[in-house]
């Protein structure tokens, strides 16, 4: 399944990360692959509240956490500019679901990195 919010489906999400050869594509990859599973859960599930949102995206950050070893044995690591690009885009997938009043630091408490 794809996203099939049109703003979503066109967003180049971490393109940052992309941009910067310190991070390892495949891995990048990887990030892409769960902000777009992030969005799918959320069109599937419609949460009807930020409680439900944050749920989704506790998951979601998560699974980034447990990346991050990945990115460790790349000799790279999700440090100022990935956790800036990965925040960005849990906020900006909160917004184009309509959450924009999202608090972009609890998008991603779960966070270890």
């Amino acid at each position: 399944m794809s996203s099939t919010h049109e703003h979503v489906a066109d967003h180049a999400f971490l393109s940052d990360m992309y941009e910067d050869g310190y991070f390892p594509d495949h891995l990048v990859d990887k990030g892409r692959a769960i902000l777009v599973r992030l969005c799918e859960r959320i069109e599937a599930g419609q949460p009807s509240d930020l409680a439900a949102l944050y749920q989704l995206t506790e998951a979601a950050t998560e699974e980034f956490n447990a990346l991050g070893a990945e990115f460790e044995a790349a000799g790279s690591e999700i440090e100022t500019v990935a956790r800036e690009a990965i925040a960005e885009d849990f906020w900006f997938v909160a917004s184009a679901y309509g959450f924009a009043e999202a608090d972009r630091e609890e998008l991603i408490a779960a966070r270890d990195w």
